[in-house]
């Protein structure tokens, strides 16, 4: 019998099952444009976990399995309480019984390990205060819609979070380069910057945004403040004051740079909506690819489809 194969952290997947995930999605965006029906996971479920609000991880993930001919079940965060109604580990035998795969958006990213080591169903991290797999995925797609990702330079302007952490695998891991530009204080977990140097990747720091984004090819950010920091948020927003991705930025920039954001956007923030909504920004286009993305994961890691061979 095959391990089990989970999503919790974006190292978990190789160079080869990245491309080749990509290369599933986008197929799998082609057949839905076009209308032609792909019922692989009938009679799978997929049971979502999540202590945290969302629009596009719920939405993604429930349609995701609707036109994959599966079923999703949506646990909203009063309905189980994990860990403190009943231990993780308990949470994850049970649904082991079930379902065919379990997601996780959860405030520590503890939990989703700790799923991921007592489920005998795939666990897939859909967000966690560590890291975002799937929404680099996301990026790594629309990326590969307009370029090749080796070589790649993308430039995050913001917070060292989740995202950023994500992204910075991704980076490592298919050869691109990365570089963030914080303010002391606010740099990337040094578990994650130990991890991209054993990946051998290139990461980055530069505190000077107009610096950073000199050769960028892709410009990112973030909240400033994200979800559990609300208390933070006038100091954050007096720290990173001097980070927001602008037309002034935008200036220092290559004119080919293209701008993306993980969405949800506090427009006059961490962004303009001058940007947020011009040509270059792609981070629309990344909203819609949570959904294509997802569905490969699922079929790969719930459907036994081959990926990256």
């Amino acid at each position: 019998m095959k391990p089990v194969r989970h999503l919790v952290s974006m190292s978990d997947f190789s160079k080869e099952e990245i491309n080749g995930l990509i290369d599933l999605a986008r197929k799998l965006r082609v057949e839905w444009r076009s209308g032609i029906p792909r019922h692989t996971l009938a009679s799978k479920t997929l049971a979502m976990v999540f202590e945290k609000p969302s629009l596009r991880t719920r939405v993604t993930f429930e349609s995701g399995m609707t036109q994959l001919g599966g079923h999703a079940i949506y646990l909203a965060p009063g309905d189980i309480q994990i860990g403190k109604r009943e231990p993780v580990a308990d949470v994850a035998r049970n649904l082991s019984r079930w379902v065919q795969g379990i997601m996780a958006r959860t405030h520590r990213h503890s939990t989703v390990v700790g799923l991921a080591e007592h489920a005998a169903v795939p666990v897939i991290n859909a967000l966690s205060d560590l890291e975002h797999p799937c929404q680099a995925l996301a990026l790594a797609m629309a990326i590969r819609d307009r370029r090749e990702l080796h070589g790649t330079h993308v430039v995050f302007v913001g917070d060292g979070n989740n995202v950023a952490h994500s992204i910075m695998l991704l980076c490592a891991i298919t050869g691109m380069r990365f570089t963030i530009s914080c303010p002391a204080g606010y740099e990337p977990s040094a578990v994650i910057l130990e991890k991209c140097g054993a990946l051998r990747g290139t990461c980055a720091i530069e505190r000077e945004p107009e610096a950073a984004v000199r050769d960028a090819d892709v410009i990112y950010t973030d909240v400033w403040a994200s979800m559990g920091q609300e208390e933070e948020t006038e100091t954050r927003r007096a720290a990173f004051s001097r980070y927001q991705v602008n037309e002034a930025l935008l200036r220092s920039a290559p004119e080919h740079a293209v701008i993306s954001h993980c969405l949800p956007a506090h427009r006059g923030e961490e962004i303009t909506s001058e940007v947020l909504d011009s040509a270059r920004c792609i981070a629309f286009d990344e909203a819609e690819n949570r959904l294509h993305v997802q569905k490969a994961v699922l079929l790969f890691l719930l459907g036994g489809e081959s990926v990256g061979d």
